[in-house]
């Protein structure tokens, strides 16, 4: 039967949007969805395939990274299924697998654009309302391709346009993680009697798709001298402005020091973080979070921070250290409502390297230094920070601040790190005359 789509498009919304689907029936999706599903091939059985991803995807709603990512990966191969194998998605075999892992490692230029913020368009009136309708963003594909962050920064500075980003190619992480999501989503569909196969299971070469590359964390941290400037940056940039960027401080302060993501700091879908969240035992403080797999643990304070912590709190009109039980919002915005999105906090992170950099240029540092930092991002703060605690903390106690679940993880990426040693009982070797 002949279908009136070709073209990859988004089958589900944003995090947001997906929690107020109704889930009995199709009622809360969006139009156009339901539209394309009907154009397309009725053979592949899309409405079916459809209700089996999204019930896969709502048993992941508690946490939205797990679901934004696992929504990336069950979506390509629910389109993969519809578009190109031309099959029902609880109908593949091991054969169909390895075809799908393959096309991901190198999908078509017709599924491969740019990151859009937005899946769909809304069509209406300038302010919101509920008989408004939404059209597919053209722009978006399934796979994003995206210029390094370091190229980014030079052109911004240069006032250019970035060049075209190179051919798209999966990373052998990215392969990983594609392989475990579908084969959740398959022992998913089992074990609610939607299907007896799991087609990922039965690959052949498992290796191919579930080797990841060894983590380089000394290529994705800062060095002493970076972070010197950064933290130095942060804190004149609080003394010229302290309404603004004493908080911008003690955000940067508290990543760094507490070895944070950002979702440890802004909070998730059922949790927030608060100054109670600062408890005092004994005569140490410790911060309790919620954090990565929704898992409640708690992370070590060191004394050094705790005048970050008070310097901050004497901003907010607050007593130098919290209470027990204190509901005072962690962050704020600058009008007092409890609360920022991990985008503002980016924001005001990227803000203080972009500054550090200029700092850098300016009193002559080397070149090396200055691109490296140009490439920092948010993330890299936790890596600092752990890289420049290890030599001086047993392993098993920076794995619980860290929060790793596995001491392998934090050995490797800590622990194991001699590559400076390597290099230097090579440097100095000669080729002749030994």
């Amino acid at each position: 039967m002949a279908t009136g789509i070709e073209k990859p498009f988004p089958l589900f919304d944003s995090y947001a949007e997906f929690r107020r689907l109704n889930l009995n029936d199709l009622s809360g999706e969006r139009a156009i969805v339901i539209g394309h599903l009907h154009q397309a091939d009725q053979s592949t059985d899309p409405v079916n395939s459809y209700l089996a991803v999204r019930d896969f995807l709502n048993s992941y709603v508690g946490s939205e990274g797990t679901f934004n990512s696992y929504r990336t990966h069950v979506e390509r191969l629910l389109l993969w299924c519809i578009l190109v194998a031309k099959l029902p998605i609880l109908s593949l075999r091991r054969t169909h697998a390895e075809a799908f892992l393959e096309f991901c490692m190198q999908p078509p230029a017709a599924w491969v654009g740019p990151v859009v913020k937005a899946r769909f368009v809304r069509v209406g009136s300038r302010k919101k309302a509920p008989t408004d309708t939404y059209v597919i963003n053209d722009a978006w594909k399934p796979f994003n391709l995206t210029q390094p962050k370091l190229v980014r920064k030079l052109a911004e500075e240069a006032n250019v346009e970035p060049p075209a980003p190179a051919i798209y190619k999966m990373s052998s992480g990215s392969v990983a993680q594609v392989f475990a999501v579908c084969q959740s989503f398959y022992q998913f569909c089992i074990d609610e009697d939607l299907t007896d196969a799991n087609p990922f299971r039965a690959v052949k070469q498992k290796s191919r798709y579930t080797q990841r590359q060894t983590r380089n964390v000394s290529g994705r941290s800062l060095t002493h001298l970076q972070w010197e400037f950064v933290i130095d940056t942060a804190e004149l940039m609080a003394e010229e402005d302290a309404e603004q960027h004493e908080r911008t401080l003690f955000i940067l302060v508290t990543l760094f020091s507490l070895y944070l993501r950002i979702s440890d700091l802004v909070g998730r879908v059922d949790w927030e973080p608060t100054m109670g969240s600062f408890k005092k035992e004994g005569d140490d403080w410790w911060f309790h979070a919620v954090r990565k797999g929704n898992k409640a643990s708690k992370v070590s304070v060191r004394q050094d921070y705790l005048p970050y912590l008070k310097r901050y709190r004497a901003t907010l009109a607050l007593s130098p250290l919290p209470y027990p039980g204190e509901l005072t919002p962690l962050l704020r915005t600058l009008n007092g409502r409890g609360g920022l999105s991990d985008r503002h906090v980016r924001e005001l992170i990227q803000g203080v390297f972009d500054r550090a950099v200029e700092r850098m240029k300016a009193e002559g540092q080397e070149d090396e230094e200055i691109t490296n930092l140009r490439a920092a991002s948010l993330h890299w703060l936790r890596h600092t920070s752990a890289t420049f605690d290890a030599p001086y903390r047993d392993m098993k106690d920076l794995q619980a601040d860290l929060g790793h679940e596995s001491l392998s993880t934090t050995q490797d990426n800590y622990y194991d790190s001699l590559d400076g040693k390597r290099a230097l009982s090579v440097r100095d070797l000669r080729i002749k005359g030994h």
